[in-house]
């Protein structure tokens, strides 16, 4: 492997069994099994027929062949990971993007050597370090201190280099009263303060870090990022899994997009970033009823959701600033179910940009059995342009348990609109919504701004106050 190359991954594949793991010496007896059974077989040409003098004898399956097609063919097991293939430079931030259970995790357990694939093979040129779930990688009984030297001493480091680290990674990660408390003790917030300072301070050649900074509060993950950017500088290979696109833009110039364990593109962040944003859309999507990367006790589940302009109009996926929006969810109940409804609109960095949750309004709605539709309106939509996502959920009345919640059921697009008719359509890089707002003049004039509907239901109008009335 080249000395540019920090790591090549080849074939990498990861199969589980649905239910949990089953023990080697099973599967290994049935490859056995059905080897030696198919020695003692007439061999058979394809389509069944014998083979004859004339033509080349038909050959016995491989052990290895067996166990490939065992492998295929269980109906038992499912594929976390299959077929990947990538080379990642020395140097390169690569951010790696994908919906929930799409094997993002899986690739960094692998690559971080915690577990191991099932086919392929990782080449590594250089020292690996992660952080990856909270617990990872510490010893719970040991204090701060000694889990640091812990940490370095496994990446080869001599106990020199560590101590001169010391002092800096305490101070990171503001754990300075604790450090030699065991870490059993911490929160979840000072474990992985500690842990992202120990992985970032303690110079390895590539660094693979999961999205446990969502634990850490919004000060903190700016400082990590921060750091990530440092390390960036130095030319250090980083590794970065996050729902978090904005964070992909700043720190990746180049992003991988997973999709229910395949590589489904490779190149520059913003063209990956707006390729998985605009997989979101229905029809680039499976059906909300046969998803899996949801939670809840499934009493409830969302088996469809549209965006429309109007609330019994066909689905559309762009609109302008200004336009009515109406959100069409469909539930399906096993039982007249008490619940909250919630929706969740994210733009396309993964950032919330507004909630709308029933109970914090006091409807309290009764999801009849069967299926049911609600419509949630959002009049004279307010966001600028941009790729926007939609999260839904239920929620039981009588013990907040979740019912359902999956992310991502929809999205849509919001583009430029002339609000005004002033020959400036609100942008981007205005911000990410119009706020109805007034001018005062010192007159005593006030100029109101609001978005309004009018007839037709497409444009939107200014309505302008004066002290006297409208003008």
């Amino acid at each position: 492997m080249s000395a540019d190359i920090a790591i090549r991954i080849e074939n990498l594949g990861k199969r589980y069994r649905y239910g949990g793991v089953s023990p080697l010496s099973y599967s290994l007896r049935q490859d056995i099994t059905d080897w030696l059974k198919g020695l003692f077989r007439r061999p058979q040409q394809p389509g069944g027929t014998r083979s004859v003098a004339s033509e080349a004898p038909a050959r016995h399956e491989t052990l290895h062949e067996v166990h490939e097609r065992h492998l295929n063919e269980s109906p038992e097991y499912f594929w976390a990971l299959k077929d990947i293939n990538l080379e990642i430079k020395q140097g390169e931030v690569l951010g790696i993007i994908g919906r929930n259970g799409a094997g993002k995790s899986t690739l960094l357990k692998i690559l971080s050597r915690i577990t191991p694939p099932t086919t392929g093979k990782i080449t590594y040129n250089g020292r690996i370090a992660s952080l990856l779930e909270v617990g990872t990688g510490f010893h719970r009984e040991l204090t701060g201190r000694e889990n640091i030297y812990l940490n370095g001493s496994i990446l080869g480091m001599k106990r020199a280099e560590i101590t001169r680290k010391l002092d800096e990674i305490i101070a990171f990660a503001e754990v300075e009263k604790f450090i030699d408390t065991p870490v059993k003790f911490y929160s979840s917030g000072m474990y992985v303060r500690l842990a992202f300072a120990v992985a970032a301070h303690l110079e390895p050649e590539i660094l693979v870090v999961d999205e446990v900074l969502a634990v850490g509060d919004a000060g903190f993950q700016r400082k990590c990022l921060g750091k990530m950017g440092d390390i960036v500088k130095k030319g250090r290979t980083v590794l970065f899994v996050t729902h978090n696109m904005g964070a992909v833009s700043s720190l990746c110039r180049h992003c991988i997009w997973l999709d229910q364990g395949q590589l489904q593109m490779l190149g520059q962040s913003e063209s990956v970033i707006e390729r998985y944003l605009k997989s979101g859309r229905p029809e680039a999507r499976p059906s909300l009823s046969v998803r899996t990367d949801r939670s809840g006790t499934g009493e409830v589940r969302l088996v469809d959701c549209q965006v429309t302009r109007t609330p019994d109009g066909s689905p559309v996926y762009d609109f302008r600033t200004g336009d009515d929006l109406y959100i069409l969810l469909t539930f399906e109940a096993e039982k007249e179910t008490d619940a909250y409804i919630g929706v969740r609109i994210k733009d396309g960095m993964g950032r919330v940009i507004s909630s709308f949750h029933s109970r914090e309004i006091g409807f309290e709605p009764t999801i009849p059995s069967g299926q049911s539709r609600f419509v949630l309106h959002v009049p004279s939509l307010p966001l600028l342009e941009g790729h926007y996502s939609v999260d839904g959920s239920a929620t039981k009345v009588s013990n907040a348990m979740p019912l359902d919640q999956i992310e991502d059921i929809v999205a849509f697009t919001v583009y430029p609109n002339d609000c005004f008719h002033t020959g400036s359509p609100f942008r981007a890089y205005h911000g990410i919504a119009f706020l109805p707002h007034e001018w005062h003049h010192p007159n005593g004039f006030r100029f109101r701004a609001e978005l309004k509907q009018n007839s037709s239901r497409t444009e939107v109008q200014t309505i302008i106050h004066s002290t006297e009335g409208l003008l």
